[in-house]
């Protein structure tokens, strides 16, 4: 099959991404908007400006719903590629979890994974397999109580919704959905359902971004008024591997569309320390995009022309960058660069009136950076070292030693699976909801039709529909607020 000729990644800025938006009520007289949308005398959006979808009758928010109080945590896992798989120990050796079944279209997966956990002396988990329907089979069975996701993104809002219609509460890997309708049926079967779905966003639980919230929570910055995230990562030599990304699927979405395909890690922890869906929103985004070029310099020099990457056209930017506004007249910037050789880095930095600290730029173990008034004043950055101990979160004081045994991305996976476990057996509310998620992965598609309207400002959707105005708890939680018999 030959070659495709080349294609302007112009001519197909947003692709179905693109289309999702639309469908979601992001035409082409919003995209073109140049100012965010109105707001209310009082400071809350009203429905028309904010882009809210209304209730349908008997539908309720699931803000602070706790979940139903559980002995032991029955998990079922879905996709057991490279993520999956990975995750598999962690659920197994988490206090109060258990795993009673596993899936994947590839039914050989699903026993090996079974097989390594018999052979670490845990029970045997019932295997599902063999085709696109075998998750909704093992979702019949009553002894789950948590469906953890982890295929490759275009299957997570299906087998999310899935998860929510069969009764149970879903903890979906990034991102939850890719399209702003998709996104909306997640909030609205949760809601529906009375089952919580949230987005497996381990980042926001890693050791300096828990800090950087507890600091900025206690007022170390100041007034904060601006965050930097990203992902930016070199994928290449993954991307054309034959093995890692089973068929290739995430090379193939650098074919689809231009936008900011994986904001999630850097985007985060940002909002959670600036309190969005807690007292702020996120009100509007801009998108700019470079030109494709390093997918395709990367195969040009490594990649032999038998390959069946030949046959391809990489359309998405190599670095895509998202200014997002929010109502309090913050600014945030997200990247997304997969295609470019750097050294590993999500930014996390954050900076207010009277203080900034960064991420992934000092010397020491923390990798962070602070200036602080009114004890720094010569101009000059101080090592984070310090500031994280005494701003270490209690989650990493208390089970830091087991995540670091147990926990993959430097103990932060085993944290976010410990935390989902406790909070599921004390009947807490989650840290992170249906809401949080929507607006973290909703840059994807937004930043799609902002790059398809020429970089313009476009409408964040208000998932909360109104509630993001009330204060309460998210990431920032205290031991306090665990019982004791849930951490045992």
């Amino acid at each position: 099959m030959p070659e495709k000729p080349a294609v302007s990644r112009r001519s197909v800025l947003g692709g179905a991404l693109a289309g999702g938006a639309a469908a979601a009520g992001v035409g082409a007289g919003v995209m073109g908007a140049a100012a965010p949308p109105a707001l209310a005398a009082d400071g809350a959006p009203p429905a028309a400006a904010a882009g809210w979808r209304p209730r349908r009758p008997g539908q309720k928010s699931m803000i602070g719903v706790p979940y139903e109080p559980h002995r032991t945590v029955r998990v079922a896992i879905i996709g057991l590629g490279q993520r999956g798989s990975s995750m598999t120990t962690g659920w197994s050796v988490v206090p109060g979890s258990v795993v009673t079944a596993v899936c994947d279209i590839r039914t050989e997966r699903a026993e090996r994974t079974a097989d390594r956990l018999v052979a670490a002396g845990k029970p045997r988990p019932a295997v599902y397999g063999g085709d696109a329907g075998a998750h909704r089979r093992m979702l019949r069975r009553d002894d789950v109580d948590l469906v953890y996701i982890a295929t490759p993104w275009e299957f997570h809002h299906r087998q999310g919704r899935d998860a929510l219609l069969a009764g149970k509460h879903a903890l979906v890997e990034l991102p939850v959905a890719t399209e702003l309708h998709e996104l909306w049926d997640l909030v609205d079967t949760s809601e529906r359902t009375r089952r919580h779905l949230f987005l497996a966003e381990n980042c926001s639980y890693g050791r300096n971004e828990l800090a950087m919230l507890k600091m900025a929570h206690e007022g170390l910055f100041g007034d904060v008024t601006n965050g930097h995230g990203g992902y930016l990562h070199d994928l290449r030599a993954l991307l054309f591997s034959d093995t890692y990304y089973t068929d290739s699927w995430r090379r193939l979405w650098h074919t689809r569309s231009t936008a900011s395909l994986y904001p999630m890690h850097g985007l985060a922890p940002i909002a959670a320390a600036m309190d969005v869906n807690r007292g702020d929103r996120m009100t509007t985004l801009r998108a700019t995009a470079t030109e494709a070029r390093g997918l395709a310099d990367y195969r040009a020099r490594h990649i032999p022309r038998s390959h069946p990457s030949w046959r391809e056209t990489y359309v998405n930017g190599d670095l895509i960058t998202c200014l997002i506004d929010t109502h309090q007249g913050r600014v945030i910037r997200a990247e997304h660069d997969v295609s470019s050789p750097r050294p590993y880095s999500r930014i996390n930095s954050l900076a207010g009136t009277r203080g900034i600290f960064e991420d992934y730029a000092g010397t020491s173990r923390t990798g962070g950076r602070v200036y602080l008034e009114p004890d720094h004043t010569d101009h000059r950055w101080r090592d984070f070292e310090r500031l994280r101990a005494e701003f270490d979160h209690w989650l990493w004081r208390k089970v830091g030693d087991d995540a670091a045994n147990n926990g993959g991305h430097g103990g932060m996976d085993y944290i976010l699976q410990w935390r989902t476990v406790q909070q599921m057996r004390a009947g807490l509310v989650p840290d992170i909801d249906v809401y949080d998620s929507a607006a973290w992965c909703a840059p994807i598609p937004l930043s799609a039709a902002s790059l398809r309207a020429g970089g313009r400002p476009v409408p964040f959707p208000d998932f909360t529909r109104g509630s993001w105005v009330n204060k309460r708890p998210g990431l920032d939680s205290r031991p306090s607020d665990m019982p004791a018999a849930a951490t045992r």
